[in-house]
């Protein structure tokens, strides 16, 4: 490969002592340990700056190429979240009924979720992430539109997600990521181009005084970590 076209700079990388390595992982990680898919949000409001900051973390993730393949709308207006919960309620409502198996539905029955989804209202925000299946650029020469395509799209954006879900925790924030299926109409509502997907709406705000969540418990490490040595 000629990579004299390159351009390199220094790394900018602080190395930090073992007790602190340590102190911060272990934080991290019983910050992340806290939590929670929600389902029942306050209205109250959330600063903006907030989801600005999440977003802007979510946009540092790796990705194929650097082609950076995402998108994070941000809704916070009434009329428009009632329209997304519309259309979202009536997919998964279809899908409760018809598209899911049986084997399906007892797998989420310990979850307590039907089609009723109104934390699409009561959030605050709703960030929907699209997926960018290729770039459009403009020929320079000719004006016309051209496709780019976009390498290991699906993996970078989930990425940016997960960046984007820590970050939200770490401020405080609960949230819910749902995935209506077919999610086509997401594109209508909010104007988006062809060549995005949705991938995920995740509602965001304070959790309401009430909330609950399942009683659920976590794979223990012991059988999610393969030590090859």
């Amino acid at each position: 490969m000629d990579t004299t076209k390159v351009q390199y700079k220094p790394l900018q990388f602080e190395r930090l002592p073992a007790d602190e390595q340590l102190a911060r992982s272990g934080a991290f990680l019983a910050q992340m340990r806290t939590r929670r898919t929600v389902r029942d949000f306050s209205n109250a409001p959330v600063p903006f700056t907030l989801i600005e900051n999440a977003v802007a973390t979510a946009a540092t993730a790796p990705s194929g190429a650097n082609q950076q393949p995402w998108t994070f709308v941000v809704v916070s207006n009434p009329a428009i979240k009632q329209q997304i919960r519309a259309a979202a309620e009536a997919e998964e409502r279809e899908s409760y009924a018809h598209r899911m198996s049986e084997e399906w539905l007892a797998a989420l029955a310990h979850l307590g979720t039907d089609w009723h989804k109104p934390h699409l209202e009561d959030a605050p925000y709703l960030i929907i992430v699209f997926r960018q299946a290729y770039g459009l650029t403009t020929d320079a020469e000719t004006g016309e539109t051209v496709k780019v395509k976009h390498y290991y799209s699906e993996e970078s954006v989930g990425i940016a997600v997960g960046m984007l879900l820590c970050s939200l925790h770490q401020a405080g924030l609960a949230t819910l990521t749902h995935t209506p299926s077919p999610m086509a109409f997401l594109n209508a509502i909010l104007n988006r181009p062809t060549n995005e997907r949705p991938y995920v709406v995740i509602p965001v705000g304070y959790p309401a005084d009430d909330a609950q969540v399942p009683v659920i418990t976590k794979k223990p490490l012991g059988e999610v970590l393969v030590r090859v040595e």
